[in-house]
């Protein structure tokens, strides 16, 4: 397959690409900046413009752009470019595979378009599967609409999977950096009630998964990219500790972090989602890491 990759630098996407390349594709990544290899090709998500000859010819577009969520608090300006980041790339790729589908409707094509389980809001205890509808916060708002800028590609008949992320555990990735530093220094603790479920997934199958949706071609619609088993923050730091071999007896009160954070706090860390990858499991995905611990050692092996 040719294959095109937006949000190649990040953590996801600078771990896909030489993966896809192994398994013998073609991949040109699309950038924002003045092109620096033959495989980069520049486009312009923030005013909507692409060469369409880019994707007359690709397969597949994985689509990973959109401003990082960083814990800091939601500013009226972050807002906005937390929304137009992710509205306007993933409209200006479907746009334009629409146009190509219309050139070319003999070619099948698919797009995998990030999206992430804070769709669903705070569901408390209950199981969250494909099926659940959205949540009201702003982080689920921004992930409704985020989803549906797809739909032009859709309409042009193209397979679209919107891939729900839950907390990526991997070497890099944000998540792990901060709180292994803060737990190896024995800082760690439970996070509020620490009852919230932190929907996690690791690396290998955020990745794995994107792979195996390539070419599942039975699938369509929103994905759970999380491990099959979710687990509570006092749960997620109990097993953060055992993997750094140190105490977890701080913990962090939620007044804390509402007042440090503000929304992100109350809608990414107080609360959560105890999301399960249905559709990954009913499709066959064979999971490297079911259970939290594996992908922890992975993760925070220093080796």
């Amino acid at each position: 397959m040719k294959i095109a990759v937006t949000g190649a630098s990040g953590l996801i996407g600078s771990t896909l690409v030489p993966e896809l390349r192994a398994d013998g594709h073609e991949v040109i990544r699309l950038v924002r900046r003045t092109p620096r290899t033959a495989d980069e090709h520049r486009w312009d998500p923030q005013h909507r413009r692409i060469d369409p000859a880019l994707l007359r010819d690709v397969d597949a577009v994985v689509n990973l752009a959109g401003t990082p969520i960083r814990p800091r608090p939601f500013t009226e300006a972050y807002r906005r470019d937390l929304l137009a980041s992710r509205v306007d790339s993933t409209t200006t790729i479907a746009e334009a595979l629409a146009t190509a589908a219309a050139e070319d409707p003999s070619r099948r094509r698919v797009l995998l378009s990030a999206s992430a389980v804070g769709y669903y809001g705070d569901t408390g205890d209950r199981v969250v599967e494909e099926d659940a509808p959205p949540g009201d916060d702003f982080l689920a708002r921004v992930c409704v609409q985020w989803e549906a800028a797809t739909a032009p590609a859709a309409e042009a008949g193209v397979r679209v999977v919107t891939l729900r992320t839950g907390l990526v555990i991997g070497r890099g990735a944000m998540l792990v950096r901060i709180l292994g530093t803060v737990f190896r220094l024995g800082l760690g603790g439970r996070v509020g009630s620490g009852r919230q479920y932190w929907p996690w997934v690791s690396l290998d199958d955020e990745v794995g998964a994107i792979r195996f949706l390539l070419t599942a071609g039975e699938v369509s619609g929103p994905v759970n990219l999380t491990g099959p088993d979710p687990v509570r923050n006092d749960e997620f730091v109990r097993e953060l500790g055992r993997a750094v071999h140190r105490p977890t007896v701080l913990p962090v009160p939620g007044f804390a972090i509402r007042s440090a954070l503000g929304e992100f706090g109350r809608s990414n860390v107080l609360a959560g989602q105890r999301a399960v990858p249905a559709r990954l499991l009913a499709a066959g995905y064979p999971f490297r890491h079911r259970d939290l611990p594996s992908a922890l050692r992975e993760a925070l092996d220093r080796g």
